[in-house]
């Protein structure tokens, strides 16, 4: 086949209904993310089955893009799931690259790159290892392709293959279930199955699909789903950013003729839907119990594990070296609660310890750990007033030792690691050590500062040594030193030289945080 024709859509819906069909008990079984509720598949039959009866009962369509801007429309109509609404954006960026468009192999590359985006750009918290990752790789993967129709969607359909193996390695929470992503695996599907009806052969991946026993689960929360109609668009990303302070896996996926799928997993109803009147008019409101199981036991049977949130992705992928999820926030701002809760609820383990470097990043922390949507996890956030406070922690984290013991040993190694600063000013300030203007460079010791270099003549290793200096008054064994963007070159080489003289007896440790709110982070244990 060189085209794909409305006849051909047609073709293709109908095969991914039945495929998912077919599918439907084994994707159910592996469903572990981001509820293990065991509903990934009925959810996304659902939503192409609700695609195909819009495309059968419509007039005939006298084009592809036609005929995919009504799949795309039946399919945010009956969107059910994260999974469902995910996909129906995909059908929905496929009918806006192709509407006018002959839909051959390069026609069919760039709408596959389109729905990569629509589908991203649709999802609140976008996650690695999820059914989005498998549409990158296939966005990716067809960037390039110049090649006949069937060339195209055998290349989409291998690399949507090939990247669902690695989604165990991308979330933690798989692996630990054994398990690939199960949006994901319906990709693979519905790729599969466009394959077939461009090539006329059958064709599809085999992936040993291990079914997960899920316990007994229990309500914690609710799944609330609605069209959102007369919505205001400047309205939307406000709808979005209450329910993602609400709870979950939110969406706010439009059809492309005026209407928007809305999906959330919350705690409150009322409030989502109180939300949503602010926004629009919302209507087929549909709501069901959220139902998970005790957590995954972790590797060992320890039932608890450690998560960190800091700033600076350097320091970030030095802890995630260490096997503990991170979770990266930029400079000047803080991450919302529903990012917040992924990192504690896309964990294993009933107790699960926050590691928050600075008291901004512990104030929201601490609001996520009391959030309904943490379900029945137990979480301690240990406050750390810098990342040098969250390293210590780490240190001295052992999980064969008792779960309050550890916790005890984490919050007594970063209170007792005394923390200093270089950095430059961003505006004018009076301290106890004179008034510092924009740009001059400031060495603060536990929150005060210290010392004053001049823009005009500032010394960043002269602050350094100050700082450190008085670091090291009381005493010392090991120096810790995180580097930001703009560190020297040589900061490591300085500060080695200087403690060789005056302090023989400590260590020094240097990381690349790669932080762009301070040129150091330094502590001493």
């Amino acid at each position: 086949m060189r085209e794909l024709d409305a006849a051909a859509i047609g073709r293709w819906a109908s095969a991914c209904v039945h495929s998912l069909d077919a599918l439907r008990p084994e994707i159910n079984g592996i469903n572990v993310y981001p509820v293990a509720d065991s509903d990934t598949g009925s959810n996304m039959h659902h939503t192409v089955s609700g695609a195909w009866h819009a495309l059968n009962d419509a007039p005939p369509p006298g084009s592809a893009g036609e005929a995919l801007a009504v799949l795309a429309k039946g399919a945010v109509a009956a969107a059910k799931g994260n999974s469902g609404v995910i996909l129906s954006q995909v059908l929905r960026g496929l009918a806006e690259a192709l509407a006018d468009r002959t839909v051959d192999g390069p026609a069919l590359a760039a709408a596959l790159g389109h729905a990569d985006e629509v589908a991203t750009g649709a999802v609140a918290r976008p996650v690695a290892g999820t059914m989005l990752s498998v549409l990158h790789a296939v966005n990716a993967a067809v960037s390039c392709a110049s090649g006949d129709l069937d060339e195209v969607a055998r290349t989409a359909a291998e690399a949507a293959a090939e990247a669902l193996e690695h989604t165990p390695q991308q979330l933690p929470v798989l692996a630990r279930a054994g398990v690939v992503d199960a949006g994901g695996r319906g990709v693979v599907a519905v790729l599969d199955a466009l394959l077939e009806v461009v090539t006329g052969t059958e064709h599809a991946h085999d992936h040993p699909l291990t079914a997960h026993g899920h316990g007994e689960p229990a309500l914690y929360a609710w799944e609330v789903m609605f069209l959102l109609e007369d919505a205001d668009e400047a309205a939307l990303p406000v709808l979005r950013k209450a329910l993602s302070g609400l709870g979950d896996s939110v969406t706010v996926a439009a059809d492309g003729a005026g209407s928007h799928a809305v999906h959330v997993h919350c705690a409150d109803i009322g409030a989502a839907i109180e939300a949503a009147l602010d926004a629009g008019r919302p209507r087929r409101i549909r709501v069901e119990p959220l139902l998970t199981p005790a957590p995954l036991q972790p590797g060992g049977g320890l039932d608890r594990t450690v998560v960190v949130v800091v700033r600076g992705e350097g320091l970030a992928e030095v802890i995630r070296a260490e096997n503990v999820a991170v979770l990266s926030v930029p400079a000047g701002s803080v991450p919302s609660v529903e990012e917040m809760l992924g990192l504690i609820t896309e964990t294993t383990g009933n107790h699960v310890t926050v590691l928050a470097g600075g008291p901004d990043l512990t104030t929201v922390a601490d609001n996520a750990a009391g959030h309904a949507m943490a379900g029945d996890r137990d979480v301690v956030v240990i406050p750390c007033a810098s990342p040098v406070q969250v390293l210590a922690a780490l240190a001295v984290h052992d999980p064969a030792r008792r779960t309050n013991d550890d916790v005890v040993a984490m919050a007594e190694a970063a209170a007792a690691t005394r923390r200093g600063e270089v950095l430059f000013a961003s505006g004018e300030a009076l301290s106890v050590v004179g008034r510092a203007q924009a740009g001059d460079v400031l060495g603060l010791v536990d929150g005060e500062v210290v010392r004053i270099e001049p823009a005009a003549e500032a010394n960043l290793l002269e602050a350094a040594i100050t700082v450190l200096a008085r670091l090291l008054g009381p005493g010392g064994e090991l120096v810790t030193v995180v580097t930001g963007v703009d560190a020297p070159p040589d900061v490591e080489e300085v500060l080695t030289g200087w403690l060789r003289g005056e302090h023989p007896e400590v260590e020094l440790v240097c990381y690349s945080g790669r932080q762009t709110d301070a040129v150091l982070l330094i502590g001493v244990e």
